[in-house]
């Protein structure tokens, strides 16, 4: 089949988590024999900061990362409809100019031979409503929230069983433990600033416990203002900036630890949906504490990571996991269970062509046997 994901970028990951997944699920399509091309705009926020600061190589860089992978600028001009009609599979992401969710919609409508998803991952649809809700969605086929919280509030707006379940999931091509890597570094945290969304638990959980511990510590990610970037040095942890998602893996293995600080929309109105970074960590072997977040969705196992609920019990599970070799081996193998059985892109891509099957893609439906088609 041939799948066209509409995106905020592909190409860049500066401040945009989404591109993670994308990435993955798109890979594995092609494993699998399928197309799958993206289509970002030219003057994207994600990618025009990532050339910004990082010059036209970050760009390069991501080719020689992932060449199998195609994104496709557009523009004013661009000529939509041809490529919708080329497409057996559309994939529209919530971050698409209003105008443009619309006009896809409309080429659906008039005659588009197409199955049209629309994909939420992020938390507008709680922080920003009005603006999500009016969206034009009557000519898309169904909806892929990712996480049941943010799905039902789909199901409230009319979607009811047009509405899914689908959580991102770690790329496991690409996640997975690197043994070979040398340690050089106690803790490491990789996370944006995030709009201010947590400021004070990146203090508690992440600054404190690190000064309090005296942990060789490095923090990569992007937007920190001049008094995070001061409150880090004065504790004396590392700042290191953006990190090319494809450097993470080695980043993880040449530390001892991560965490997991979830953004306070999520935690307190979107519960059971964590950062992709969870599953990523979790892949690469490395023991992961998380400050408080509820698993409502039951996604993880007691003891695939631990839970902090204060920085004072930060501390505390960072020092044991830091001295106790069993503990940190034991939160590696169960974190890297759950994952290998429940949360990789092999395991979405399942699901999406399921999906695909209840949406009535002819494709997808041609493929099943009988006694599946009857289901």
């Amino acid at each position: 089949m041939r799948f066209l994901f509409y995106t905020h970028s592909l190409v860049s990951d500066w401040n945009h988590g989404n591109a993670h997944f994308l990435r993955g699920l798109m890979r594995e399509l092609i494993s699998r024999g399928h197309q799958a091309l993206a289509l970002e705009p030219e003057s994207g926020w994600s990618r025009s900061n990532l050339v910004a600061e990082h010059g036209p190589n970050a760009i390069e860089r991501f080719r020689n990362d992932f060449p199998e992978l195609i994104a496709h600028l557009y523009g004013d001009g661009f000529e939509h409809e041809a490529w919708l009609a080329e497409a057996d599979v559309v994939v529209v992401h919530e971050w698409t100019d209003p105008v443009l969710v619309e006009r896809i919609g409309r080429a659906r409508r008039v005659g588009g031979r197409f199955t049209l998803l629309f994909h939420d991952t992020h938390h507008r649809a709680v922080s920003a409503g009005h603006e999500i809700f009016a969206l034009a969605l009557q000519d898309y086929d169904a909806v892929l929230a990712f996480g049941e919280t943010l799905r039902a509030r789909y199901v409230d707006a009319g979607w009811g069983r047009n509405a899914f379940t689908f959580h991102e999931a770690a790329d496991q091509r690409l996640f997975r433990p690197r043994s070979s890597e040398p340690k050089t570094g106690d803790l490491i945290w990789i996370g944006n600033w995030g709009d201010d969304e947590r400021s004070s638990e990146i203090a508690s959980f992440l600054i404190e416990p690190a000064r309090e511990l005296g942990l060789a510590t490095t923090v990569r990610g992007v937007r920190y203002p001049d008094q995070a970037l001061r409150a880090l040095a004065e504790a004396g942890i590392r700042y290191d900036g953006w990190i090319a998602n494809a450097d993470v893996p080695t980043a993880f293995a040449q530390h001892r630890v991560t965490m997991h600080i979830p953004r306070r929309p999520y935690r307190e109105a979107l519960p059971g949906i964590p950062t992709i970074r969870v599953f990523e960590a979790l892949a690469c072997g490395i023991p992961l504490v998380s400050a408080p977040w509820d698993d409502v969705e039951q996604l993880f196992r007691p003891g695939d990571f631990l839970v902090a609920r204060d920085g004072r019990e930060m501390s505390t599970h960072l020092r044991n996991i830091l001295h106790d070799a069993s503990l940190s081996n034991a939160l590696v193998a169960a974190g890297r269970e759950t994952i290998s059985s429940r949360h990789t892109c092999q395991h979405r891509v399942d699901q999406l062509l399921s999906i695909l099957a209840d949406c009535g893609t002819a494709e997808v439906v041609s493929q099943l046997t009988p006694k599946e088609a009857a289901q």
